[in-house]
Order: structure tokens, then C-alpha cells, then sequence
């Protein structure tokens, strides 16, 4: 992968139609999908409500396009003190205690990220892109890389390039490495890699396959 020193500037290589495209399918899309897996969000509901109560959506602050934050929507899957010792990354999830039994299930499958068709909606995020990160991870992100920024640029995404190759992370060594993917993903992206994009986390969800 061709590393850019850091005087060099990101130019998007979308061009405006593309760019319209994309975020009308997204609206569209989101629309139809909050439609169409309306029992398969009630039925998750259901599943959290009988462990949290009423704490069934966990919004949290993440950094989004131009830099600015949004709360990103997600099902509760771990416990309410998760992080009563500060910001925590999840492992392993047959490893974490932190996850609940309903919890470990959504992961698995990627069902807690159901509420984020809502953020997709109102243009927080896309469907595909850079997953957003909180500010106290992307302090220290940048400490090692400063091109961090460049993700600024465009919509965060629902799933991404670095989320079919680098899975969740766990450490600052695969922090780096989804920086890394995110940034080609940067200087590649196109309806046609975005389809793709879609089609592969879509078949790894079905199939059951983990990322």
C-alpha cells in the first residue's frame, strides 16, 4: 500500500453525480430497510428490553464528516457499568464479560447495528464508509498517524473496507491497520467498490461467517 507523506492533500476521487447517487441510495435505501426489517428490529428490541429495562438503544458520541460529532445509535449489548473505569475496547466476544448472553448474540451477527439505518437516514452516516471512532481513540490514533483527518472528508459508514479485512479492534495495532484500509478506501472508492463493499459484509452476514 503506497504510504503519502504528510505535506500530501486527500482529493476525493467521486466525482459529484457519484457522490448524489450514493446518498440518494442511502436515503432510499435506509427508508426501505427500516420498513422492511421492522419485525427483525422489534424482535431485537424485545430481546434487550427483557435484560435492560427500558435502556434498550445505546447512543454514544462518535466523530463524523468535517469532523464533528453525532451520537451513534447501536442495541444495548453490554452491561450498564461497562465502562465505569473509562472508554474500553471489546475483544474477543466469547471472551468479554462485559457482553450479555443477548448481547454476544446480536454482535455476532452484526444485529445490533440495526438502529444505525436510522442514522443513515438523516445523514449522519452512509452505508458504506470509514466506521466513526470516538475522539478519545482518534487522540491517540493520531499521535502515531495525522492523516486520521483525511476520513473527515466523507460520511462515516455503516460497514467499510476495513471492517470485511480488519474486523472489529481491540488494540492500537489494528487501529492503525483499519487507518491504513480506510485511507485506500479514500483513494479507491466508487459506486462500483461501494456495491461490492455491500455485497461482501451482506453475504459474510448470511452466510454466518465472522468479521
Amino acid at each position: 500500500m503506497k504510504i503519502h507523506s504528510e505535506k500530501e492533500t486527500y482529493t476525493d476521487p467521486m466525482g459529484l453525480f457519484p457522490r448524489i447517487l450514493t446518498r440518494g441510495f442511502d436515503i432510499i435505501v435506509s427508508a426501505f430497510c427500516l420498513l422492511i426489517f421492522s419485525p427483525l428490529y422489534a424482535y431485537c428490541y424485545f430481546l434487550v428490553r427483557k435484560e435492560f429495562g427500558p435502556h434498550v438503544i445505546y447512543k454514544q458520541e462518535r466523530i463524523g464528516r468535517g469532523g464533528k460529532p453525532f451520537f451513534i445509535r447501536k442495541f444495548r449489548t453490554m452491561r450498564m457499568d461497562a465502562e465505569k473505569e473509562g472508554p474500553q475496547l471489546c475483544g474477543d466476544l466469547d471472551a468479554d464479560d462485559r457482553l450479555t448472553p443477548t448481547g454476544r448474540f446480536l454482535r455476532s451477527h452484526h444485529l445490533d447495528e440495526l438502529p444505525q439505518l436510522w442514522n443513515v437516514f438523516v445523514g449522519d452516516m452512509a452505508f458504506v464508509g470509514p466506521r466513526p471512532e470516538r475522539a478519545f481513540y482518534i487522540e491517540q490514533i493520531m499521535q502515531h498517524n495525522p492523516r486520521y483527518t483525511e476520513l473527515y472528508s466523507v460520511r462515516p459508514g455503516v460497514t467499510s473496507y476495513a471492517t470485511l479485512y480488519n474486523g472489529y479492534t481491540d488494540s492500537m495495532e489494528k487501529m492503525l491497520r483499519r487507518l491504513e484500509l480506510d485511507l485506500y478506501y479514500l483513494e479507491h472508492r466508487s459506486l462500483a467498490m461501494n456495491i461490492k463493499i455491500l455485497w461482501l459484509t451482506f453475504y459474510k452476514i448470511v452466510s454466518g461467517r465472522k468479521f
